[in-house]
């Protein structure tokens, strides 16, 4: 019986066999503007970036410094949401990686027992 080549298995469809999940990351560079990109490996990539072999806007304003992260289970989701940050303002990018500030308790929310009876 004549053995059949193997089967080519694109990248992403051998990351997701072995349970690898897909990062959606954003960084912000030396100049203050946000990069967004995905990954299967966040250290790898965030070397190549720091190093200056990941992209060219990122080699151009280094530093960079990891401000989001998202997992998403395979590269098709990854893209999707990173085609959708992309999308995103300016406004609603900085509000996606700036963490949120603890919210007041209005102190009237909780109104204190009046003890004792009627006068």
């Amino acid at each position: 019986m004549p053995t059949r080549p193997p089967t080519r298995v694109p990248t992403d469809r051998k990351a997701e066999a072995v349970g690898a999940a897909w990062t959606v990351y954003i960084l912000r560079c030396g100049d203050g503007s946000l990069y967004t990109g995905i990954t299967n490996d966040i250290t790898r990539r965030l070397a190549a970036h720091a190093a200056g072999r990941a992209s060219r806007y990122t080699r151009s304003r280094l530093p960079v410094r990891l401000v989001h992260t998202e997992f998403e289970g395979t590269k098709s989701l990854a893209l999707r949401r990173e085609a959708a940050i992309k999308r995103l303002p300016r406004a609603a990018k900085l509000r996606l990686v700036t963490p949120a500030a603890p919210r007041a308790r209005r102190r009237d929310a909780v109104r204190p027992r009046h003890e004792g009876g009627r006068a």
